[in-house]
C-alpha cells in the first residue's frame, strides 16, 4: 500500500510544514535539519521565502526549480518527530 503518498500540505512557519498522507496520518514536520547545507537543486530552499512556495506534485512536495523530497522520507520523518515529541 502507498501509505506515504502526500495528499495535503500546508506551510506553517520557518521550515515547518503540515502534511497529510494517504493513510490519514498527519502532522507537523520540521525540515530545517534535512535541508541544512544542501547544495544543488536544494540550495534555493535555504531561503525560507522560496521554501514556503511548494506544491504537491505527484505524491510529494516540490518546488518550481524541480527540487522535491521523497514521500517515504517525509513519512518516516513524521514518524520520528512524532515519536521524539512524546
Amino acid at each position: 500500500m502507498f501509505n506515504y503518498l502526500v495528499k495535503k500540505a500546508k506551510y506553517i512557519e520557518g521550515y515547518k510544514v503540515w502534511l497529510t498522507f494517504a493513510d490519514g496520518k498527519s502532522g507537523e514536520i520540521d525540515l530545517s535539519k534535512k535541508l541544512k547545507n544542501r547544495g544543488g537543486v536544494f540550495e534555493p530552499l535555504q531561503d525560507v521565502n522560496y521554501f514556503k512556495n511548494f506544491k504537491i506534485v505527484g505524491s510529494t512536495i516540490a518546488w518550481k526549480n524541480g527540487a522535491d523530497l521523497a514521500p517515504e522520507s517525509l513519512y518516516e520523518l513524521l514518524k520520528q518527530q512524532t515519536k521524539n515529541n512524546k
